[in-house]
């Protein structure tokens, strides 16, 4: 009698049970089920990937692998390349079809999925990838995209499973981050991942924290727990969209529930698929301009002095460097915050976007690219469509922390600067200031510069129709025909 067929679940960015259809498509099948996740080497090794974005892998496969073992099936580990590793399982057993997720990633996780579907090709394997966000593959029109968007969110949600047939292949160890040759950040602080913290946490904000969402969006301050916290659940999986989307619903049909805030976070949540939606329509965007005019519009390398003073939070302006080591040290802060940050990089110091979207994209624990890198276009004012977004750093101090509370936290050198100076300091003795250095640019200078620079691009295709074109492909209506993996 010759082995049973077996369904592989190919775990990626969705490290949970709950609302895994690819798990369910699998089980149902009736078939043994091998869920498998692979850490990669070249991803460990890739320019954006840091230790801490490992560190919530791990946990996530922690979590993950008590889940599936309480259903039968323990997660299946293994370090090495897909390819290989697939290769390796199939003397194992006999591999009928690959479920994984589609995953709107980088360049690299892209080319390696086009990998996978040519070996499952060539050894008549079935490669399904399963929808599990508003973004979607192959499409050809955005004018049905929030419409298609909202039929795969409303739809009921997956239950776990039951149970799950199991195979007899070795689950294997679950890597700590010294076997991958990986050293630990010193961080202040990590936001820990895995399904059941994940779910906690939603828990939590829904219950607790919502009220007053839209104000703690900006704030560094009191954003650390007025802001939902789901960021890196949704990033890495652990928690659905699809959920979070059900449990809002859900909140907002309760007497006395806070719409307004719970209306704000929604439209951040469609806002993400709508972002990872550009990534997956013009895949370059993780390294040349969605306009094309813009490619040469900065330096090819960073001016290495700002590059410096902006990865150490050195820059002189209190509010951005407060927030950049404080990023560095936690790996999180506010939206508009993320916005200041990459604004003072991309305008005030020119430095090329590529540069400093690769520094906080190592900073970002939460950090999507589906998300990260079409916002650190628009942010850098390249995309030839959308408002220059510059922001000034005195005016966000003044504004979103008026008592100064975070900068000194972060900034401690500013300890004895009055606090009617505490964002201008160098309007003060520099012995008042303790090493804090003057500022590396003239702010109202240099963003002017940037903006006549900007505006020669602007002007010279205004005339040429592609700004028109990049709406009706990457705005409400027409995106261009998707990249394919089959």
């Amino acid at each position: 009698m010759g082995r049973p067929d077996v369904q592989v679940v190919w775990f990626k960015r969705d490290l949970r049970v709950r609302d895994h259809a690819a798990l369910i498509a699998a089980v149902d099948t009736g078939a043994p089920v091998l869920p498998l996740y692979v850490v990669e080497p070249s991803l460990i090794a890739h320019p954006h990937t840091s230790a801490r974005h490992i560190e919530l892998v791990l946990d996530g496969l922690t979590d993950l692998r008590e889940s599936l073992g309480a259903l039968g099936a323990p997660l299946v580990v293994r370090v090495g390349e897909v390819g290989e590793v697939l290769k390796d399982l199939s003397t194992q057993v006999d591999i009928a079809t690959l479920h994984s997720h589609e995953e709107f990633g980088i360049t690299a996780t892209w080319e390696r999925d086009r990998a996978v579907a040519a070996w499952c090709r060539a050894r008549g394997v079935k490669y399904l990838e399963h929808r599990q966000s508003g973004a979607m593959r192959g499409l050809t029109s955005r004018d049905a995209w929030s419409r298609q968007r909202m039929k795969l969110f409303n739809q009921p949600l997956l239950d776990a499973p039951v149970a799950i047939r199991p195979t007899k292949v070795t689950p294997g160890p679950i890597p700590k981050l010294s076997d991958l040759g990986v050293t630990a950040e010193q961080m202040v602080y990590r936001q820990r991942g895995g399904e059941r913290t994940g779910r906690e946490v939603l828990h939590t904000w829904l219950t607790e924290r919502v009220p007053g969402y839209e104000r703690h969006l900006s704030s560094p301050v009191s954003g650390l727990s007025g802001c939902s916290r789901l960021s890196v659940h949704l990033a890495l999986g652990t928690v659905s969209a699809r959920e979070v989307h059900s449990r809002v619903q859900a909140r907002k049909g309760e007497p006395g529930s806070p719409r307004f805030s719970l209306n704000a976070f929604e439209e951040r949540l469609a806002w993400r698929d709508h972002f990872a939606q550009k990534l997956e329509d013009a895949p370059h965007i993780e390294r040349s301009s969605l306009h094309p005019a813009f490619d040469n519009l900065r330096p090819a390398s960073a001016n290495s002095e700002a590059l410096i003073a902006f990865t150490q939070g050195q820059t002189g302006y209190p509010m951005v460097d407060a927030v950049l080591r404080s990023l560095a040290a936690t790996g999180w802060t506010t939206f508009r915050m993320r916005s200041m940050v990459t604004s003072f990089a991309s305008y005030d110091l020119w430095l090329p976007w590529q540069e400093s979207g690769r520094v906080l994209a190592r900073w970002f624990t939460d950090y999507d690219p589906g998300i990260h890198w079409p916002q650190i276009q628009m942010q850098s004012g390249v995309t030839g469509m959308n408002t220059l977004r510059i922001y000034d750093p005195v005016k966000q101090q003044l504004d979103h922390d008026p008592t100064g509370e975070f900068v000194r936290r972060w900034v401690p050198e500013l300890r004895d600067v009055p606090h009617s100076l505490l964002a201008t300091p160098w309007l003060v003795a520099a012995d008042e200031r303790h090493g804090y250095p003057e500022p590396i640019v003239d702010h109202p200078a240099a963003v002017s510069q940037a903006k006549r620079r900007i505006s020669a691009v602007r002007t010279q295709i205004r005339g040429d129709g592609s700004t028109q074109a990049l709406l009706e492909r990457h705005g409400s209506r027409r995106p261009p025909p998707s990249r394919r993996r089959k």
